[in-house]
């Protein structure tokens, strides 16, 4: 038999490969076709090509009353990243003993990476940033979750989405330190991804901003202002719902050009102000007054995710977006993409 040096590996790896199945564990899997026939032979199985199903607690269930521990697809998911995601995974899972946290881990994390699947295709799960969790927990609150859930579309618990973020946090932190998460500053040619129904194209916030002025020319700055502002800054709309003449900063006379808002995570956060919008606010701020919020219902109640869904479904309809695709527009997907775009353009 091979044998393999494990010093120079976490000691998590380490344990990886001493938790793997025996060697006539592994004949019989070989035999239903799960493990390669070198593998099937005895030979040393490399930490790379093991599943985390072979992880303690984390054995797949293929079928009612098989033995299985937690669902085979959320293992088949995390067995199909790429090598560096996978190991990393791994080792995460195994840095703690008790199988019922461990089935927990990869329950939240597999959840989280269906999400992820439909927001970015082709982002790699290990460069994922603090913005990601953010709209994913933001999504989470509102229920605009559609995959990775038990109760697609039902708002989750505060609690719920506390403990998620929470589990979620600890994988990138284990991946920072780790020194394998991947936060690329050089440009990488990629093949246009398919994008998710919900997501926008340049053509539709082409016609998404046709849409706004048209909903600003109809009486209705404050849709329109704010439906600009996401498409701006990608804020989330709780901090859109905060915004006052206090946040807006002119560089010269005349309209704002400048506005402070507070991220998922309360950071305050300065974008200039899309020329577009800046008409919106400044009519918005002649009819407010000093700590009155300048983005409300035409009632005075304040805005929330569902108005804010409710004005960028109106404003992809008066662009011309067919209402079909309208209605599937959703804040918090487009938020996570234009987020992802700044990020992007930070970085060249």
């Amino acid at each position: 038999m091979t044998r393999t040096d494990d010093s120079h590996l976490p000691s998590s790896t380490a344990r990886l490969r001493a938790e793997v199945l025996t060697a006539e564990e592994v004949q019989s899997t070989a035999e239903s076709g799960r493990i390669g026939e070198n593998q099937g032979q005895g030979e040393a199985v490399e930490p790379e090509a093991l599943s985390v199903g072979r992880i303690g607690g984390l054995r797949p269930r293929r079928r009612p009353g098989d033995g299985g521990e937690v669902p085979g697809a959320d293992v088949d998911l995390v067995d199909a990243l790429a090598a560096p995601a996978r190991r990393t995974v791994a080792a995460w899972l195994l840095d703690k003993r008790s199988p019922a946290t461990r089935q927990a881990r990869l329950q939240v994390l597999a959840s989280f990476l269906r999400w992820l699947r439909t927001v970015e295709p082709e982002l790699e799960p290990l460069a994922v940033t603090g913005a990601h969790l953010d709209a994913y927990c933001e999504a989470a609150l509102a229920g605009a979750l559609t995959i990775g859930v038990r109760n697609p579309g039902k708002p989750l618990a505060r609690a719920t989405v506390a403990r998620k973020r929470a589990v979620l946090s600890s994988f990138y932190t284990f991946a920072w330190r780790s020194g394998v998460v991947r936060h690329d500053r050089t440009p990488v040619s990629r093949p246009a991804p398919a994008r998710d129904a919900r997501t926008l194209t340049r053509e539709d916030r082409r016609l998404l901003r046709l849409g706004i002025a048209r909903l600003a020319a109809e009486g209705r700055p404050a849709e329109a202002a704010a439906v600009a502002l996401l498409d701006a800054t990608g804020a989330p709309a709780t901090a859109l719902a905060g915004l006052t003449l206090q946040d807006l900063r002119a560089v010269t006379a005349g309209e704002p050009a400048i506005v402070t808002v507070h991220d998922g995570r309360g950071d305050l956060v300065a974008f200039p102000v899309p020329p577009p919008a800046r008409p919106l606010l400044r009519t918005l701020s002649a009819m407010r007054t000093a700590g009155e919020p300048l983005i409300r219902r035409a009632d005075g109640r304040p805005v929330d995710v569902p108005w804010l869904r409710a004005a960028l479904t109106a404003a992809a309809l008066a662009g011309g977006i067919p209402r079909r695709r309208a209605e599937l527009l959703d804040p918090h997907m487009m938020r996570a993409t234009t987020v992802t775009e700044l990020l992007r353009d930070q970085a060249t």
